[in-house]
């Protein structure tokens, strides 16, 4: 019988995904794969839920083994070449995207938070931050969903003679610069606001504050 631990069960949960594909994919060929009793699997994992989520961890490895950002790194560059390591990961294995969608990072949470914190100290707003890293990761995956979706069989019908065909890495690529130069743009407008307020007098400051308070210029005597 193969001697089995819980990492040759996801390393070859993995090879099964790439031969069959995630709806094939269950316990029952698994066990048989590793020349196992089914319910030896519950050993390692209890349920099948379980299971897909160790695996959706251990497809994301070669992305998570990229370096995280160091303070000398352009954040714009660095934002794209991130997001194209996650790609490059996604299709790294058949509905590697299906895959993923859904699954919860627990295990990398702290480099997120170390990659948000480099796209603060570079002058991205936190909110920016944080909303720019998850707009750019739920479209990396849609956009895997499709392209991969296209490799598989289909069901046998051709797309219209006038349809144009779809350049998949070209319209991701045109994608994630509009989602990058969104960024840009708020984080130069904000970086103008605060240069505006640093030369403000300190008068007007004040002024401004009461009325965002609520409070009349006499209140501050």
């Amino acid at each position: 019988m193969t001697k089995v631990n819980r990492e040759i069960v996801i390393s070859e949960a993995l090879d099964l995904l790439d031969e069959v594909g995630l709806d094939t994919v269950s316990t029952r060929r698994l066990a048989k794969r590793l020349g196992v009793e089914q319910p030896s699997l519950y050993w390692y994992f209890r349920t099948k839920k379980d299971l897909l989520a160790a695996m959706a961890e251990a497809a994301m490895a070669p992305h998570a083994a990229t370096p995280l950002p160091t303070p000398d790194d352009d954040w714009r560059d660095w934002f794209l070449d991130n997001t194209r390591s996650f790609r490059r990961t996604l299709l790294m294995r058949r509905d590697g995207a299906r895959l993923h969608a859904g699954s919860t990072p627990a295990s990398d949470l702290d480099r997120i938070r170390r990659k948000m914190d480099f796209l603060v100290a570079s002058g991205v707003p936190e909110r920016d931050a944080q909303m720019a890293m998850l707009a750019a990761g739920r479209y990396t995956v849609g956009s895997v969903l499709e392209e991969q979706a296209d490799a598989g069989p289909g069901d046998g019908s051709n797309p219209p003679a006038d349809m144009p065909a779809i350049d998949h890495e070209s319209a991701f690529e045109a994608g994630l610069t509009l989602i990058l130069d969104g960024l840009v743009h708020r984080t130069a407008a904000r970086t103008a606001s605060l240069s505006a307020d640093d030369h403000e007098p300190a008068g007007g400051k004040c002024r401004q504050l009461a009325s965002e308070l609520n409070v009349g210029e006499r209140s501050f005597g």
